[in-house]
């Protein structure tokens, strides 16, 4: 399954608890909680470029599946990860205690985040 696209958020769960967990401080999170962000994948075979684009603030990230990769974080952070592939439509990875599953259904694509029992859930669609 081909991840291509670009994809507008629709809705999300638990954005200003996870934040707060995070480290995030009160206006960052107040700023971003209601913004509707934008993510565009390029997939090549097993290569990903992702740019994620929430207001003034852009995120690039590029990796391969199964090879050790250093992304950006929403705070900035660079940190060394792996991402995998499972069921040929989710993107799964940890970064420091943080499970990611971005999962891709038709023209949807879920991005749920899992630190200690909060759940953030993102829900974005193909534009």
């Amino acid at each position: 399954m081909n991840f291509s696209g670009k994809y507008q958020l629709q809705s999300q769960e638990n954005f200003e608890a996870f934040m707060k967990a995070m480290g995030l401080p009160d206006d960052l999170i107040q700023k971003g909680k209601d913004i509707k962000g934008v993510t565009e994948i390029v997939q090549n075979g097993k290569h990903f470029k992702l740019t994620i684009t929430t207001g003034s603030k852009v995120i690039q990230n590029e990796f391969t599946l199964g090879e050790e990769c250093e992304l950006e974080a929403m705070n900035g952070e660079k940190i060394k990860t792996v991402v995998k592939m499972e069921d040929e439509n989710k993107l799964v990875t940890t970064i420091k205690g943080i499970k990611s599953i971005t999962e891709l259904n038709g023209d949807i694509i879920t991005n749920t985040m899992t630190l200690g029992d909060i759940v953030f859930k993102r829900i974005s669609k193909r534009i």
